[in-house]
């Protein structure tokens, strides 16, 4: 909680994470939705927002809050499994690179940069449309995080090789420190802005993929999504024929979104980087 509450002392901070608690706040009313989100017609069709429906309603005869409700949810829960899954590879990759060295840093290194010349996006379009029918959120998620590491890779391997030349780790080596005491103990404190900056920054690139990808209609744009949401309502010509309510709110709520964990990104990081904790407490 004091973490917390010196966290919600920047404006940055508090900004981001009451925008996002409320998207989640939205992603957790879709379990009482009164609407199966795979239905249509089942509201009165191109309704403007209204007491009844207020974010108005779709062509296809659906709700616009409740589809955007599912659309968050699904969208959060998307981004986080490639978060994690990428940040899994790139924190081992990255330290293996970095502490090992010599045959097994110029591998993954390799590896890693073949990563970041081929067309990324290319491939990524490609295997959608070809795994279209298959291609859940999960399998998309895992999809992007096996194409989103190499880069956040390079940057935790470049900070593990300056510590590794730093007093303490051949302080702690002499001292009979295992490999694993030092990195945890060690090493995770000064990589952990890094771990959680390129994690938020991973959350935001599978979104904004995510969004793209439906757009381009290479994800099954059956499934809510805020990517499925906007797709509709282009098809459907809700910007020609006056449905701004349908097509703003995915937009509106993608910017916030991209915005807010931009923003948290940076707090985040500020907060944890061990020279920035030593400025705040020589102020304090």
């Amino acid at each position: 909680m004091k973490v917390l509450k010196d966290l919600l002392r920047d404006g940055k901070f508090a900004f981001g994470f009451f925008v996002l608690i409320f998207l989640i706040f939205l992603a957790f009313l879709s379990f009482f939705s009164p609407y199966d989100p795979y239905r249509w017609n089942v509201v009165p069709r191109d309704t403007p927002p209204s007491w009844s429906h207020i974010l108005g309603t779709t062509s296809r005869g659906q709700d616009v809050f409740w589809e955007l409700c599912f659309a968050v949810r699904n969208s959060l829960a998307m981004s986080l499994i490639a978060g994690v899954f990428s940040r899994i590879i790139a924190i081992l990759v990255g330290m293996v690179a970095g502490y090992r060295g010599g045959m097994a840093d110029r591998f993954l290194m390799f590896l890693s940069d073949s990563f970041l010349v081929l067309p990324l996006f290319l491939i990524i379009v490609l295997i959608g449309s070809m795994a279209k029918a298959r291609l859940s959120l999960v399998s998309l998620g895992l999809l992007l995080g096996v194409f989103g590491w190499a880069w956040d890779a390079r940057v935790i391997r470049s900070q593990v090789l300056s510590l590794r030349e730093r007093d303490f780790t051949y302080t702690s080596l002499l001292s009979g420190a295992r490999t694993m005491s030092l990195i945890f103990k060690e090493y995770m404190p000064f990589l952990t802005p890094l771990v959680f900056a390129t994690f938020i920054g991973n959350v935001s690139w599978a979104i904004g993929m995510e969004i793209t990808l439906a757009i381009l209609n290479v994800f099954r744009i059956e499934i809510p999504s805020l990517g499925t949401m906007l797709q509709w309502a282009l098809n459907y010509q809700a910007l020609l024929l006056g449905y701004w309510w349908w097509i703003g709110t995915p937009v509106v709520t993608s910017v916030m979104l991209f915005i807010a964990l931009y923003l948290l990104s940076i707090s985040i990081s500020e907060y944890l980087d061990p020279r920035m904790r030593v400025q705040r407490i020589g102020k304090a």
